[in-house]
C-alpha cells in the first residue's frame, strides 16, 4: 500500500500513514482493548497496527477492540475494508465527510482515537458546524477557528470523541503547534483541559508524498485527574531516525521501543526493551527513570507553556544537546508554515484548473 501511495496518490499521504508513524502512535497510547475511532480512516493502517499491538501482548484482538471508522473517498473506504480482511479483522468502516456527519454518534463514546487527517484544509462549509439558532455542534467543544484551514476542527473532534479515560494520538500539521489568532486561544483551552499529554517532533521525508516535518500530538483525558494535569511532555524525535532512501526515512523498532519508554517513564510505567532500545536507554536515562534531557524531552507546566504564548512546539522546551548547533526554530517554523500554505495552495490551483478544464469542455459540447 506504501508503494502504491507513492507511485499512483498524488496525495497519498491522506491515504496512507507510514507504519513506524503508526507504531510510534500505538505505541504511546497503548489500545489495549476497547472502542477505537479513526475519523480519516483512509486505508485502516491505524487499525491493522492496533491489532498487532493487541497480539503483541498476547491477547485477541477480535475479543479486546471494536474498530470504528469514516472515510469520505468510497475507493478508500474499500481499501480499508480489504486491508481489514487480509488481516483478520472486521468493524464499523462508514462512508461520510467527518466535518458535517456524526454516523457514529462520537460525543465521549471512545477508549481511543487515531488519525492523520488531511492538513489545512481551506474547504470546509462552516455554515453546516452552526444551528439556525446559532449554536456550534456539541463535536467542537473548544470553538470554531476563524483562520480557513481545518486543522482546529480535527482537533476538536478527537478531544470530544474520548471518554473520560481516553487518549487519542494523530499526525498535525507543524504549523497548527504555533497558530495565532483563534488557534490560539481554541489551543490555550485545550491546554487548560488537562488533557494534552505529549507532543513530538517529527523530521521530514517520513511520509510518502509529503516532505515536510510534522508533529504528533497525543490527548490523555485520564492525566488531568493526576499529578501530571498541568505538565506537557516534550520530545524532539526531529535526529531520531534510518535513511532509506535519499528521499525517505523510517523509524526503526528500537527507535519506536526508545521514544515509547520515554512516555513510559513519564507516566510511571514499566520499560520494555525487546527491540533493542536497551543501550539507548542506558545512554539517556542511567537509571531507567525519566529525566529531562536536552535536544531531547522536556516537561513543562501549564504556566511555562502559557509563557510561551501557549506554544506547542517542542522546540521551543527541548533545547539542544550539548556540542549541537542550535536551530533557529523560530525561522524553520515560519518556513515549514510558508512551504505548507504553498503546498495546500499547489493543491487548490491544481483543482481549479481541473474545474475550469470541465467548464470549457462543457461549453465547447453545448
Amino acid at each position: 500500500m506504501g508503494q502504491f501511495a507513492a507511485n499512483y496518490m498524488t496525495k497519498g499521504g491522506e491515504f496512507f500513514t507510514p507504519s513506524s508513524i503508526v507504531k510510534l502512535i500505538v505505541e504511546v497510547i497503548e489500545p489495549y482493548y476497547g472502542k477505537i475511532l479513526d475519523p480519516a480512516c483512509g486505508s485502516g493502517g491505524m487499525f491493522v497496527h492496533s491489532a498487532e499491538f493487541v497480539r503483541r501482548h498476547h491477547k485477541s484482538p477480535s475479543k479486546e477492540i471494536s474498530i470504528y471508522g469514516i472515510e469520505k473517498m468510497s475507493d478508500t473506504l474499500k481499501l480499508c475494508r480489504m486491508n481489514l480482511a487480509v488481516h483478520g479483522l472486521s468493524g464499523d468502516i462508514r462512508e461520510a465527510n467527518s466535518y458535517y456527519d456524526d454516523p457514529h454518534k462520537l460525543l465521549g463514546r471512545f477508549d481511543f482515537v487515531m488519525a492523520n487527517p488531511p492538513f489545512n484544509q481551506s474547504e470546509v462549509d462552516r455554515t453546516k458546524l452552526v444551528s439556525e439558532s446559532g449554536k456550534i455542534d456539541a463535536r467542537y467543544p473548544l470553538g470554531l477557528p476563524t483562520a480557513n484551514n481545518a486543522n482546529y476542527l480535527w482537533i476538536n473532534l478527537f478531544y470530544s470523541a474520548l471518554n473520560p479515560t481516553g487518549r487519542a494520538g494523530f499526525v498535525m500539521a507543524n504549523s497548527a503547534s504555533d497558530a495565532g489568532g483563534t488557534e490560539r486561544e481554541l489551543r490555550g483551552k485545550l491546554i487548560e483541559t488537562g488533557a494534552v499529554d505529549c507532543i513530538v517532533s517529527v523530521g521530514p521525508n517520513m511520509f510518502i508524498t509529503v516532505t515536510l516535518p510534522v508533529t504528533l500530538w497525543f490527548l490523555d483525558k485520564g492525566k488531568s485527574k493526576s499529578a501530571r494535569d498541568d505538565k506537557v511532555l516534550f520530545i524532539d524525535a526531529r535526529h531520531l531516525f534510518r535513511q532509506v532512501t535519499r528521499a525517505h526515512r523510517t523509524f526503526d523498532p528500537e527507535h519506536i521501543e526508545f521514544l515509547g519508554n520515554i512516555v513510559r517513564m513519564w507516566r510511571g510505567e514499566e520499560i520494555e526493551t525487546e527491540a533493542g532500545s536497551k543501550e539507548r536507554m542506558k545512554e539517556a536515562f542511567p537509571k531507567n527513570r525519566y529525566r529531562d534531557v536536552p535536544g531531547l524531552c522536556k516537561i513543562a507546566s501549564r504556566d511555562e507553556i502559557k509563557a510561551q504564548d501557549w506554544s506547542l512546539n517542542p522546540g521551543r522546551y527541548v533545547g539542544v544537546a550539548p556540542g549541537q548547533a542550535h536551530d533557529d526554530e523560530e525561522f524553520k517554523t515560519k518556513m515549514g508554515a510558508l512551504q505548507e500554505e504553498l503546498e495546500g495552495l499547489s493543491i487548490e490551483a491544481a483543482q481549479l484548473q481541473d474545474r475550469i478544464a470541465e467548464n470549457i469542455a462543457e461549453l465547447l459540447q453545448s
